[in-house]
């Protein structure tokens, strides 16, 4: 496969990672500006390869799980989970929420881990693909917080603004109401978001950073119902989150994982 073929193929992965339900042809080939001989190409070895499937062979693409056993597969060979979910765990018991870590990897902020603390009543577990939104999320708006503003514009524009019409009322529709939620993730020290990723979901993070040189490595979350998950809990759970975050920056693992980035 050529450079150019990779590269589009990656490009239509990446793509439906973020429409579960499945694209057509047409709205693949439109959406990433490849010709649809191209595309109709790519998405026979994509499923010959065993990566699309077209369900009751319809005309809809989706992904199979074959990439998600491999992330899972890599995961579990890196121990990052092993190492990290009894402290999730923890985290998720003392709150009653769900608690999320998030890798730092390159250009994007990727789901690795997570634990429930909610037994009964609301529960808060989406299932929202592996990708954080930046722009919308809590933990985005930490990592976002973290570096200067030129680098924060560079992050934002690998996502763009467009999904935010898409997601909760609270979520930024603007550069400039980014950027002040940003600049007050900075004051904060931690992020904090409001029916923002999703309409009565709230949620609150921070980084966690290597333990030997104090860069941000990944992001820790506790997200709930904005009814249970209200300013007063957050600032009572706000110590907890970021106790555990520097429990979790600890890790060696952890620090090992950072510096081969």
């Amino acid at each position: 496969m050529s450079s150019s073929a990779r590269d589009r193929a990656l490009s239509i992965i990446e793509l439906l990672v973020k429409n579960i339900n499945g694209l057509s042809m047409t709205d693949i080939s439109e959406q990433l500006a490849i010709p649809r001989t191209a595309t109709h190409r790519l998405l026979g070895e994509l499923k010959e390869m065993g990566y699309l499937k077209q369900p009751n062979n319809g005309n809809l693409y989706v992904l199979t799980i074959r990439l998600a056993s491999l992330g899972l597969t890599y995961l579990a060979a890196s121990g990052i989970t092993d190492a990290t979910q009894p402290l999730l765990d923890e985290l998720a018991g003392e709150t009653g929420e769900l608690v999320r870590l998030a890798m730092i990897e390159g250009d994007s902020l990727v789901y690795v881990a997570k634990a429930q603390g909610a037994r009964t009543g609301l529960r808060y577990d989406p299932d929202a693909g592996a990708d954080v939104y930046l722009p919308a999320a809590a933990s985005g708006h930490a990592w976002l917080a973290s570096v200067g503003d030129a680098r924060a514009l560079e992050l934002i524009g690998h996502q763009g603004l467009q999904r935010a019409e898409n997601m909760g009322p609270n979520a930024p529709r603007s550069l400039r109401e980014l950027m002040d939620q940003i600049e007050r993730t900075r004051e904060r020290g931690y992020g904090v978001v409001h029916d923002s990723y999703e309409a009565g979901t709230s949620a609150l993070a921070c980084l966690i950073l290597n333990h030997s040189n104090q860069q941000p490595v990944a992001a820790l979350s506790i997200a709930g119902p904005s009814v249970r998950l209200n300013d007063e809990k957050i600032a009572g759970i706000v110590p907890l989150l970021i106790d555990y975050a520097g429990r979790l920056g600890a890790l060696s693992l952890v620090s090992r994982l950072s510096s081969e980035r």
